[in-house]
């Protein structure tokens, strides 16, 4: 059965076009990474740091960096369509693929939140599209043929997406660009940087504190969409991990320049309060009128739309290859894991993210308190991969790339990155995102009397670290400073995770490496 299996999936993965170059998924990364959070971020992270702010940007990048890198090995190893899905089952058991794989179907929100983030700004200009804090009726309407149009540029190959992706990141880049450029050449003063309680007025630990709070840990998120399309790359050994690290160079480079820009554009009259008084509902936009740039500020209006409208048609795309993975894991139809042969797409599994996202749009009671929390899911695949690179470092160490070669040391410290940054999303999300990734459970133990494939117990035991590990991970969020109780003050809760964290992991590991025929390569 399982060759047969095997064969099927192959034959599907045969069929996807390898046209992406460096370019094109580099492009697809930076889109992934930077959507709208960037006219805000340097706003959130002057308030909690002041000029320090500039300093957190600079170690939140070596953070994400160093939880990229197990992407990067694994792509540039395991180059598969929606990899990311694809490698916690072949290490660690059906148990942790099928929880994994349920958290990314429900992550598909996030695409929808991308999309009524869009017909907001839209509503700057089309006020009846956008009243009383939710979308209208034609708001809906707008932000459904929005998605039907995102899924129709997808349709026809991975090179005319490439393209089209390409092009909207031009813009995506131009306009922050534009924006550091006139901001640093018309108001910039370096004198804010120190005469307002100095560099780090609030002292180096708001620098840290920053990241979480500030948002700048989560605006470099996003950059594991390349790998999503290493089965779709050319040359993915050279081409995915360049795209992964370009693309967060190049937006780390960017979000830099925009806090710079940011901090010395600021009015000393705004400064009255300190940093922490410094407050614009629209921060770019009012500065720039207040330096007379009211081009600049009609182009900000604009980019508002654009920035996400970029940000979902990569996600679409995304979306769809990670269906496509489920297929292949069994955890959806096996209709939906189809390719089609002329256009290399799995149109299928694009049409049913489309319904997906029409759900998700539609305005029932309470059901935009969760889907907001949908994008919170996606930051399980960072610790599922960390796991994922040491159980296959140790079976089989001959097919690593070399990429990484501190892999054995940079996969744990990984983990405990990707265990905090789903611990600093607050207990707001987490006490909605991780009992929904629970229901996973239930879902595998249907899924495995189905199928009958191996020991449940065995299966059980293998994955019984991940639902401990967020169990516990509610608990303390709960008790922690992150929207909790505050039991644990901070930082001492983030170091508690942190140790937590440093204790699963080994333990993971082994249950991943105990049975390495539990699954097979190409299931």
């Amino acid at each position: 059965m399982s060759t047969t299996v095997g064969d099927e999936v192959a034959a599907e993965e045969g069929r996807l076009r390898r046209h992406l170059g460096v370019g094109g998924l580099s492009a697809i990364g930076f889109s992934n990474i930077v959507g709208s959070g960037w006219l805000f971020a340097a706003l959130y992270a002057a308030q909690i740091a002041g000029p320090a702010a500039l300093v957190a940007w600079l170690v939140a990048g070596v953070l994400v960096t160093l939880v990229a890198l197990v992407m990067v090995e694994l792509g540039a190893t395991r180059p598969e369509g929606g990899g990311t899905v694809r490698w916690p089952l072949y290490a660690s058991g059906r148990l942790t693929g099928t929880v994994i794989g349920f958290s990314v179907l429900l992550s598909v929100g996030a695409t929808s939140a991308e999309l009524t983030a869009i017909v907001q700004y839209a509503g700057y200009y089309l006020p009846w599209l956008y009243a009383d804090d939710a979308l209208t009726g034609a708001g809906v309407l707008f932000a459904v043929v929005l998605s039907v149009l995102l899924t129709a540029l997808n349709w026809f190959g991975v090179k005319l997406f490439g393209r089209v992706n390409t092009a909207v990141t031009v813009v995506k880049v131009a306009v922050p660009l534009l924006t550091v450029v006139l901001l640093l050449a018309s108001g910039f003063d370096s004198a804010r940087l120190t005469d307002h309680g100095g560099f780090a007025p609030y002292g180096w630990g708001a620098v840290l504190s920053a990241l979480a709070g500030g948002g700048i840990v989560y605006s470099l998120n996003g950059f594991q969409a390349p790998v999503d399309f290493s089965g779709e790359a050319r040359n993915p050994q050279r081409t995915v991990p360049l795209a992964v690290l370009g693309s967060i160079g190049l937006a780390l480079l960017l979000y830099l320049g925009l806090q710079l820009a940011f901090l010395g554009a600021v009015p000393a009259d705004a400064l009255g309060a300190g940093w922490q008084g410094v407050n614009f509902e629209s921060p770019f936009g009012q500065l720039a009128v207040a330096l007379n740039l009211g081009f600049l500020a009609a182009v900000l209006y604009g980019d508002a739309v654009v920035s996400p409208g970029g940000s979902a048609f990569v996600g679409v795309a995304v979306d769809a290859r990670h269906t496509y993975a489920l297929a292949k894991n069994r955890l959806l139809p096996r209709a939906l894991m189809a390719v089609h042969p002329s256009s290399g797409i799995p149109r299928r599994a694009l049409l049913l993210n489309l319904a997906v996202i029409v759900v998700y749009l539609l305005p029932f009671s309470g059901w935009q308190s969760i889907v907001s929390v949908m994008g919170t899911l996606y930051l399980l695949l960072y610790l599922a991969a960390a796991v994922a690179a040491e159980v296959f470092r140790r079976r089989e160490p001959g097919r690593l790339s070399g990429w990484v070669p501190g892999l054995r040391v940079i996969a744990p410290v990984s983990f405990v990155l990707a265990t905090l940054f789903v611990y600093w999303s607050g207990f707001s999300d987490l006490r909605l995102a991780l009992p929904l990734t629970l229901v996973g459970v239930p879902l595998f133990v249907v899924l495995w009397r189905r199928e009958r494939a191996g020991s449940l117990v065995e299966e059980l035991r293998r994955g019984a670290w991940l639902m401990v590990h967020l169990l516990v991970l509610i608990l303390l969020s709960g008790l922690g400073s992150f929207d909790g109780l505050g039991v644990l003050p901070a930082p001492w809760d983030s170091v508690v995770v942190a140790l937590w964290a440093a204790l699963v992991f080994p333990v993971a590991v082994r249950s991943g490496v105990r049975e390495p025929d539990a699954v097979p390569a190409r299931a």
